[in-house]
């Protein structure tokens, strides 16, 4: 692990998974339309929502999706990792106040690269919101072995 607690690519194995879950809040749908400039109706207005498929408001599909980047942030490969590319079909809507539950298993290591892939999974319940794949970049034991090894050559 690194000195923040996060997985060095040294210590992922295929298979390995880890959850983070978050309630999503009306001030969080506000905020992140605010943040955002997404100010669709279908999140922020219920009269007009109800007149659509989804008969009421539902979260954005990225303030979902930001449940996911949580998890790789916190808890895996956790800090020090960073986000090459996401990959996601939104399967369900979500609706203030369901908690959303994202779950992210590794399915490939890049060793030489420090990067891993990741499936990533959000659900409400049994019901699978949204799925896809994540490509991490993770921090690396050995890497930072080299730079101190470099740096006591150089002192």
């Amino acid at each position: 692990m690194n000195n923040l607690n996060g997985y060095d690519i040294e210590d992922l194995a295929v298979g390995m998974s880890a959850i983070f879950a978050k309630t999503i809040t009306e001030a969080d749908i506000v905020l992140f339309a605010a943040a955002s400039g997404d100010n669709n109706a279908v999140h922020i207005n219920e009269q007009f929502a109800k007149t659509t498929s989804f008969g009421g408001r539902i979260a954005h599909g990225f303030l979902t999706a930001s449940v996911i980047s949580a998890a790789v942030a916190n808890r895996l490969p956790g800090p020090g990792a960073i986000y090459i590319s996401q990959q996601m079909s939104f399967k369900a809507p979500v609706r203030p106040g369901d908690t959303v539950e994202a779950t992210v298993r590794v399915k490939e290591i890049i060793l030489a690269r420090s990067r891993v892939v990741l499936e990533t999974t959000c659900r409400v319940g049994d019901i699978v919101v949204i799925e896809g794949e994540a490509l991490v970049k993770t921090t690396s034991l050995a890497k930072r072995e080299a730079v101190v090894g470099s740096l006591a050559k150089v002192a």
